[in-house]
């Protein structure tokens, strides 16, 4: 894994390093200057992010049918603050830092929406309306948040194992690829008993199931059963049991548990596209804040974008392939071919590119689906 970088470095009064020379030549991954973590780019990231908690806290602190419009316009603001984040990178980091900042987020971004298809599932699983799904969305990303944290910081110190650790991340990522194969490739699959997963198993040890939703919450207690009990026949309640979890918190939990799964593909994917934790993190939380309103724009286009899987597992294959060229130079000494911030970038962004004109050109698998 090589970049192209500036020929001449030199270290500015203040101990940051300053870039001269426009002149452009080859170098390793390993030969630029780590970004680390500089006070103000690490301030403005923690300030906006903060900042963008306590708006969508307050836009969406009522439980509102959530339009369609509406989740387009929240979207396009989204993605143009991770934007001005990026732009801020480009002009006191440079280019090449700007370039894996918005790889890593364009790549995230693409592997959250596939994820979200299965979220789409789940909510349908649970029969979970527009309303308690938005409520859902909202705690499923603050999980999301702090697993991800948690995984940049492990996947972090196992890059100190340079060389092994990219044999290691690239099978990862390989792998997640296949499943994608396989899962395309298997329509006809058994609808999935999201009930037994581990995460839920573990709970029922302390709160039983109710079988009926009640509002938005997520717990009942015994005097709510009751009274959902003498409404509803079909309703038994476990006289020894005094509180209850709702199928609302079993839906967060599976939601919760698949983002576990989801974070062990999509971390060491960004990892592949940079090294740097700051822009590993950053480009992962602004490609996450953004996702309660993409869901629902996702869920009126799902149906179009048929081929775009497709091309995330190709992504995946390249973001795989350029971790073991990047153990190959660290075992070998050299690399047999050059990939720059750029080239991600570009590759990255053709391939989804011709996932969505293919899915616009070609849609006769949808209409096959529909068919059936």
């Amino acid at each position: 894994m090589t970049l192209t970088a500036l020929s001449s470095l030199s270290v500015a009064a203040d101990g940051g390093a300053a870039l001269q020379n426009l002149e452009t030549t080859t170098t390793t991954f390993s030969e630029l200057i780590p970004l680390g973590w500089p006070a103000e780019t690490v301030a403005i990231f923690v300030f906006t992010f903060v900042l963008s908690l306590i708006i969508d806290l307050l836009q969406h602190r009522n439980a509102t049918q959530i339009t369609f419009k509406g989740s387009v316009l929240w979207s396009l603001f989204w993605i143009a603050l991770s934007l001005a984040f990026y732009g801020w990178v480009y002009w006191e980091h440079g280019p090449d830092y700007a370039s894996l900042y918005l790889t890593g987020y364009v790549l995230e971004k693409t592997l959250s929406v596939d994820n979200l298809m299965v979220f789409i599932a789940i909510f349908k699983y649970f029969n979970i309306k527009d309303v308690l799904q938005h409520r859902i969305l909202y705690y499923g990303i603050l999980g999301a948040i702090i697993f991800r944290a948690v995984f940049v910081g492990l996947g972090s110190l196992l890059m100190m194992f340079s060389g092994y650790a990219e044999i290691i991340f690239g099978i990862m990522v390989a792998y997640a690829a296949f499943m994608m194969l396989n899962d395309n490739a298997d329509d006809e699959a058994e609808e999935v008993n999201y009930e037994n997963m581990w995460l839920v198993n573990f709970f029922q040890r302390f709160y039983p199931i109710f079988p009926s939703l009640f509002g938005k919450r997520f717990f009942i207690n015994r005097k709510e059963a009751d009274e959902l009990a003498a409404k509803d026949s079909s309703i038994t309640v476990d006289e020894r049991v005094s509180r209850w979890m709702t199928p609302a918190f079993v839906c967060l939990l599976v939601i919760e548990g698949s983002d576990i799964l989801f974070a062990v593909d999509s971390v060491p994917a960004v990892i592949a596209v940079t090294r740097e934790p700051l822009l590993v993190y950053s480009s992962m939380i602004f490609a996450i804040l953004g996702l309660r309103s993409l869901y629902f724009v996702l869920v009126v286009l799902t149906k179009y974008l048929v081929h775009l899987e497709k091309a995330v597992v190709f992504v995946l294959f390249f973001i795989s392939l350029k971790m073991f060229l990047h153990a190959y130079e660290v075992f070998a000494g050299y690399t047999p071919v050059h990939i720059t911030p750029n080239m991600s970038m570009a590759v990255v962004l053709v391939f989804l590119t011709l996932g969505v004109m293919a899915s616009v050109v070609f849609p006769e698998q949808d209409e096959k689906n529909k068919a059936d």
